[in-house]
Order: C-alpha cells, then sequence, then structure tokens
C-alpha cells in the first residue's frame, strides 16, 4: 500500500485471526472493506475489475449481481483465485472464476433474477494487487423482474445498508457520468450511512479512460473529468490512488487502537483461568506410577466429601431447581412416609366388624358383661402388623435415593470411566448389603411393639373419650340451681365431678338405653344446651327425666355430640336410621356390645396413633444410623481398598479418550492465547498513524433528499 508500516501490519492481523481462529473465536479486529455501491448498470463491475487488473465478473442487461461478492485482494507473488465454498479449487482461468460466480448465484437464488442476502467469498492472489477487501453489492433497482418480490427495492436497500454501516467498511458509490450526481441514490444512501467517509467515482465509458484497465489510470481520467466541470472540482481531491491509501491507513490504525486493548484484556482474562489446569498439564505423563497414585487417592477423597456434602448439606453450587440429596431422603423421612402411613387408614365398617366378632368369639357362649381385654389386644396387633409394608417401603425409596446421590458424585469421575465404574458398582453392592440389616432391623421395630401392648402408656386413653366442664342447666333453684361440674364420658358411663382432680363423684350415669336431643336456647340464656335422657321413659338423675347440658358456644356443643356418638348415645332424630341400619352396620341389635365395640374402636385408634408417633420417630434414626452413616464411613475408610482390590492401579487410572482430548485441547489453546498476545504486542509497535484527509464539502447537494 506503499506504507511500510501498514505494509508489515497486514501480516500481523493475518496471523492473528488465524490464532483466534485455531482458539474457536472471532478476532473481532478486521481489516478495512470497500463496499460498491450503485445503481443497475452504473459500471461496478468495471470499476472492481480495475483494482484487480482482470475481467472476471458477470456482465449483461438488467440485474446481473445477485449476491453480494466478498473480493479479498491478497498481494502475492502467483496469481490464482478460489471461492470458499470449493477451497480446494485453485482458478487460473479467469473465465472459469466467472463461470463459478454465475454457477453459484443460480444455486442459490435460481436462473429467473432472484436475489440473496447469502454472500459468495472469493480470494484473488496476484502480484498486481493491494490488500484490499471489497464488496460488490446488488445494483439498486426499483422494478421487479423475473422471480424478484414486489419489495425488491427495499430489499436491495436493506442488503447494501448491512454492508455498508459497518464501522470498518468504506463507501465506493459510483454513478454513471450522464447522471446529476444530486440524484444519484448511491451518494445519499452513502452519505446517510457515513458523510464523510465515502468515495464518490464517476464511471465513464471505456473509451473515456483511453482503454486504460489500471485502477490509477482510471482514477486519474475521472480527476481530470471533475476538474474540467467546476460543480464537481471539489470531489477531485478525493480522487487517486494515493487518498485512498490515506484512508485506508488511518481507518485500520484508528480501529487497531480502539480494539487492541479490549481484546489483550480478554486474552489476559482467559490465560489467567486456563494456568492453574495447564499447570498440571504440562508435565503430564500418562504412565506415571506416582502421578496415578496421587490422582486416585485424591479423587477417592474427593468423592468422598462429595457425597457427604449432597447427603448433610452444603453452601457451595446449591442446586436451585430441584431437591436433591439429602433433601430429597428428608423428604421422605418426614412427608413421604407419614403420608404412606396416612394412606393406611382403614374401612370403618370392616374395621367395626372385626371387633364385633372378636367380641363375640372371646365370649363364646356365654354372656359377656364387661368388654374384653383381649379383643383389643387382638386388633390393635393386626393394625401394627400392618406398619411393616409402609416401613419397608420407606426403606427402599430411601436406598434408591442413595444410588442416586452415588451416581451424581462419580460423574466427576468421568475422566477416568474403569476408576468410575468400579466406584459406584462398590458403593451401590455395599448399600444393597446394607439394605438387608436396616430391614431386618426394621421388622425387629414392629416385632417389638407386637411384644408388649403398654396401655399404661402416658398418651394412651384407657377407656375415657372426653373430659371437661358442662353445666348442668335444669337444677331447679331450690335444689341449688344451675351449676358446672367436671365430666369424664367413657365407653361405658358418664360420670361428674366436683372439679377436674376428680377426687369427689358426684354421680355416675350408666349409658343403657341413653339417647340425645336438642334443646332450644333459653331466653335470658346466653349457653347453648343439648339434653340426654332415657328411652324406656325413666328418669336420668334424680327426679329428672334428661339432663340439660350446657356449653358456651355451639362449637362445644357439636364435639361434645360427636364424643358421646364414640361412646354409643345417638341422636334422637337418629332413632329411626339406627333401627334400619343397625344389621349393617354393627351386624347387632343389642345396646351393650354397641357400646363395647365403640369402646375397643376408640381404644384402638388411640394406642395405633401412639405406635404410629413411635415408628415416625424410630425409622429415621434407625436408616441414618444403619444405612446412610455407615455408607459414609465405608467410602472414607474403606472403599480405597476395596477399588485396590478389584482392580490394578494402571488400569484404574486409565484416561478416557474425551479427556485426552480434553488435555491436548486445553494446552492448543493454552499457546494460542499466548502467541496471540505476542502478536497484539507486534501490533501495537508497529501501528503508523496517518493524518485524517479533509472532510468533503457536500454542503451542495440536496438536503432533505436522503434515503429512508
Amino acid at each position: 500500500m506503499g506504507n511500510r508500516g501498514m505494509e508489515e501490519l497486514i501480516p500481523l492481523v493475518n496471523k492473528l485471526q488465524d490464532a483466534f481462529s485455531s482458539i474457536g473465536q472471532s478476532c473481532h479486529l478486521d481489516l478495512p472493506q470497500i463496499a460498491v455501491v450503485g445503481g443497475q448498470s452504473a459500471g461496478k463491475s468495471s470499476v472492481l475489475e480495475n483494482f484487480v487488473g482482470r475481467d472476471f465478473l458477470p456482465r449483461g442487461s438488467g440485474i446481473v449481481t445477485r449476491r453480494p461478492l466478498i473480493l479479498q485482494l491478497i498481494f502475492s507473488k502467483t496469481e490464482y483465485a478460489e471461492f470458499l465454498h470449493c477451497k480446494s479449487k485453485k482458478f487460473t482461468d479467469f473465465d472459469e472464476v466467472r463461470q463459478e460466480i454465475e454457477a453459484e448465484t443460480d444455486r442459490v437464488t435460481g436462473t429467473n433474477k432472484g436475489i440473496s442476502p447469502i454472500p459468495i467469498n472469493l480470494r484473488v492472489y496476484s502480484p498486481h494487487v493491494l490488500n484490499l477487501t471489497l464488496i460488490d453489492l446488488p445494483g439498486i433497482t426499483k422494478v421487479p423482474v423475473g422471480d424478484q418480490p414486489q419489495d425488491i427495492e427495499y430489499q436491495i436497500k436493506d442488503m447494501i445498508l448491512q454492508f455498508i454501516s459497518r464501522e470498518s467498511s468504506l463507501i465506493l458509490a459510483v454513478t454513471p457520468a450522464n447522471m446529476d450526481l444530486a440524484n444519484s441514490d448511491a451518494l445519499k444512501m452513502a452519505k446517510e450511512v457515513d458523510p464523510q467517509g465515502y468515495i464518490g467515482v464517476v464511471n465513464r465509458s471505456q473509451k473515456d479512460i483511453d482503454g486504460k484497465k489500471d485502477i490509477r489510470a482510471a482514477l486519474a481520467a475521472e480527476r481530470k473529468f471533475f476538474l474540467s466541470h467546476p460543480a464537481y472540482r471539489h470531489m477531485a481531491d478525493r480522487m487517486g490512488t494515493p487518498h485512498l491509501q490515506k484512508v485506508l491507513n488511518q481507518q485500520l490504525t484508528n480501529h487497531i487502537r480502539e480494539t487492541l486493548p479490549s481484546l489483550r484484556s480478554k486474552l489476559q482474562s482467559q490465560l489467567l483461568s486456563l494456568e492453574k489446569e495447564v499447570e498440571e498439564y504440562k508435565n503430564f505423563r500418562p504412565d506415571d506410577p506416582t502421578r496415578k497414585t496421587k490422582a486416585l487417592l485424591q479423587m477417592v477423597q474427593q468423592f468422598g466429601v462429595d457425597f457427604e456434602k449432597r447427603i448433610e448439606g452444603s453452601g457451595d453450587q446449591v442446586d436451585t431447581l430441584e431437591l436433591s440429596g439429602g433433601a430429597r431422603i428428608n423428604r421422605i423421612f418426614h412427608e413421604r412416609f407419614p403420608f404412606e402411613l396416612v394412606k393406611m387408614e382403614f374401612d370403618e365398617k370392616d374395621l367395626r366388624r372385626e371387633i364385633s366378632y372378636a367380641i363375640k368369639n372371646i365370649h363364646g357362649v356365654r354372656t359377656g358383661l364387661f368388654t374384653p381385654d383381649l379383643a383389643f389386644e387382638a386388633i390393635v396387633k393386626k393394625q401394627v402388623v400392618k406398619l411393616k409394608e409402609p416401613c419397608l417401603k420407606c426403606v427402599d425409596l430411601v436406598i434408591q435415593e442413595l444410588i442416586n446421590t452415588v451416581r451424581q458424585c462419580t460423574s466427576k469421575l468421568g475422566s477416568y470411566p474403569r476408576l468410575r465404574e468400579e466406584t459406584e458398582r462398590i458403593v451401590t453392592t455395599h448399600i444393597r448389603e446394607r439394605e438387608g440389616k436396616t430391614k431386618d432391623q426394621i421388622l425387629l421395630l414392629i416385632d417389638i411393639e407386637l411384644s408388649y401392648i403398654n396401655t399404661n402408656h402416658e398418651d394412651f386413653i384407657g377407656f375415657v373419650i372426653r373430659r371437661g366442664w358442662l353445666t348442668i342447666n335444669n337444677i331447679s333453684i331450690m335444689k341449688g340451681g344451675s351449676k358446672e361440674y367436671w365430666f369424664v364420658l367413657t365407653a361405658e358411663s358418664l360420670s361428674w365431678y366436683k372439679d377436674e382432680e376428680e377426687k369427689e363423684k358426684k354421680y355416675m350415669l350408666p349409658l343403657d338405653n341413653l339417647k340425645i336431643r336438642d334443646v332450644e336456647k333459653g331466653f335470658m340464656s346466653t349457653k347453648h344446651v343439648f339434653a340426654i335422657f332415657n328411652t324406656e321413659q325413666r328418669n336420668v338423675y334424680k327426679d329428672l327425666r334428661q339432663i340439660e347440658l350446657a356449653c358456651d358456644s355451639q362449637e362445644d356443643v357439636d364435639s361434645w355430640k360427636a364424643s358421646f356418638l364414640r361412646a354409643g348415645v345417638y341422636p334422637e332424630k337418629d332413632q329411626t336410621e339406627s333401627e334400619e341400619g343397625a344389621q349393617e352396620n354393627t351386624f347387632s341389635m343389642d345396646p351393650q356390645l354397641e357400646r363395647q365395640v365403640e369402646t375397643i374402636r376408640n381404644l384402638v385408634d388411640s394406642y395405633v396413633g401412639i405406635i404410629n408417633k413411635s415408628i415416625r420417630d424410630l425409622m429415621p434414626k434407625t436408616i441414618m444410623h444403619l444405612m446412610i452413616n455407615n455408607t459414609k464411613d465405608f467410602i472414607h475408610s474403606e472403599l480405597l481398598a476395596y477399588l485396590y482390590s478389584s482392580a490394578d492401579q494402571g488400569s484404574l487410572m486409565e484416561e478416557s479418550a474425551e479427556q485426552a482430548q480434553r488435555r491436548d485441547e486445553m494446552l492448543r489453546m493454552y499457546h494460542a492465547l499466548r502467541e496471540a498476545l505476542g502478536i497484539i504486542g507486534d501490533i501495537s509497535t508497529s501501528t503508523v498513524s496517518t493524518p485524517v484527509p479533509p472532510p468533503v464539502d457536500d454542503t451542495w447537494l440536496q438536503t432533505g433528499s436522503g434515503h429512508r
């Protein structure tokens, strides 16, 4: 380009671009490119061919250039051309270059004048060219032909703007000599995008430049034309190769100065992130036994740390998308397992039938006056045995989570497939061995519960269904009036005491033949009332045919009614329903048997609740001790020995092909980054500044007529 510093700089930039390509990145340090803009048949192809000194572009009427042509001119001692789409072929005959451009254009756009923004990349190597990049763009047109869409004008303008709007583009606006420059669409677009960055060329006929093919002669002829026309004389200073050289030099220099600091910072950051890993790779010897031993120890230790963190929880690398490891096991313990126990809820009708049969079978031919304890124990044991299934299922769920956690942790051993496989196999086998022992212990817990029914447990309700304060509302004033007592309801009787210490009993009322009825609240009373009466019209308490019991709220009334229902005392309105459904629900019309069934039903419910509470507490503890904590200890203390006994060290630490490739790529990238940083240093010292040419005086152009 007539500038030694720039001529030395171009190869350095090319080397830098090659270095970035080797690490799979873009350099973003492009050489300036000249985008040729003009109308159809304005002579753009002639101008481009003058740069090359060869006829190689398609010619014809109408729109000939239907795809952008990116033309890279590269100074070389030999002359040939090559296309990016067939890079292996070198063209020395430029007629073949024209034919290939036409064929490649038709391949994408068809043969009926269609257009496409997909560029054709052509490199021309020649001793007669400058190192430049030029872009031949479709000619500006207004009327569609052939397969062209109706909005062809706007599509071509958008395509042109995509190229000429780039910072690294210089705009070469070509206009026919017989057109008034003020009406040139090419100049309007150039002025809109870059008011001072376009180069105006009035393309005259071949005859006007005396048949000369050299760009210098062409530009000189245009300069002579401008000087002979006073209206255009101000543009003459923009013509000629020296000016083009100055513009290119200055644009490249400014672009490099703006871009190099960020490139250097980016490369240094990447290099720093690689140094630690590359330091290990620099002296890497795959068959070094010492290295293998050290690596094996480190990986087994890291596996143990990772497994423990996933189980115990850790603040680093927290999964925010889903539960994993210990969190999932915790959910099994405190959500899934209790849910499985709740799902065991028995069918009420079947349970009462079983209790009824148990009571009758225990009494045999005798009439039972009291509720038999053996019936209670038989039913309780049957319910406790049902706990085995959800308990064993809980163990299975935890085992699956442990195995999943092991697989997640061994994923870090992917560089050594045999080590990963053996580690996963050994730990999983150990977990399966612990499965049997854990399940045996769980079943033992169930058997222990079955061995002794502890009716003295502090949470066991015994025969008591409910305790609480109630007011007897219908005692006459002469006898002391309404008074509050402490009531105790069992399955056999209703008793009330002076106070909740239950030392001084006032009365005990058997529940035989008792029913409940609603009583309207008194006019002056704020309490809510219900009554208990005898269906055989006997007095219930002293001379009272019914006892009216008062509560502070309707909710308390409803709650007490439910408690009486559990004791076998039903509401008066259910009399008919009870008679109709008695055979189906209880299989007996015996009120005493009904109360005994209800008693045992309540006792079973209370005791099974105690056992469930105990099992919910012991299950997580048992599984944690016998399985989870044991597995952690095994990994830390025994896994390494099992690995050594399962295979030799060399086999375990044999790398995968992917790991070897990754290491090679890492080293290659490291050296490429260092090379790129060195090239940037050379470019910084080679950059030459050239004064910027004066701006164009374009005030003569029509204002407000720019392209939109």
